[in-house]
């Protein structure tokens, strides 16, 4: 049996901090390491963000093996969390102080595997 620990920052402060920032500013300040990575960062290992722009964000993202399906490739669940983390962030860099917004819809088409 192996196991997978994740740690990470109470969430409801890197929340707080977005309201409080243009949207650019906010993931700017967590590249350079002033604002901890979200949970969901932590948990998927994507973590390291290597460019920020205006509507623009990328991530480094190194998949654990327990993010590995029975095929032993990585779960489409996983990657399609990375993704939508991605473009989420790519749009936070273009809120105002105090807006937000959501994911409605997501839609994604593997050609490959992952692994």
């Amino acid at each position: 049996m192996r196991n997978f620990t994740a740690t990470y920052d109470d969430p409801q402060k890197v929340a707080a901090a977005l309201m409080g920032l243009p949207g650019i500013e906010f993931m700017r300040a967590m590249q350079r390491g002033e604002l901890p990575a979200p949970p969901v960062a932590r948990l998927l290992r994507f973590d390291t963000i290597v460019e920020v722009a205006q509507g623009r964000v990328a991530f480094e993202y190194r998949p654990h093996e327990s993010q590995y399906n029975p095929m032993g490739t990585v779960h489409g669940g996983a990657s399609s969390g990375v993704l939508d983390a991605a473009m989420g962030c790519a749009v936070i860099t273009t809120l105002k102080p105090g807006e937000a917004f959501t994911t409605l819809d997501l839609q994604l088409r593997y050609f490959r595997p992952i692994t």
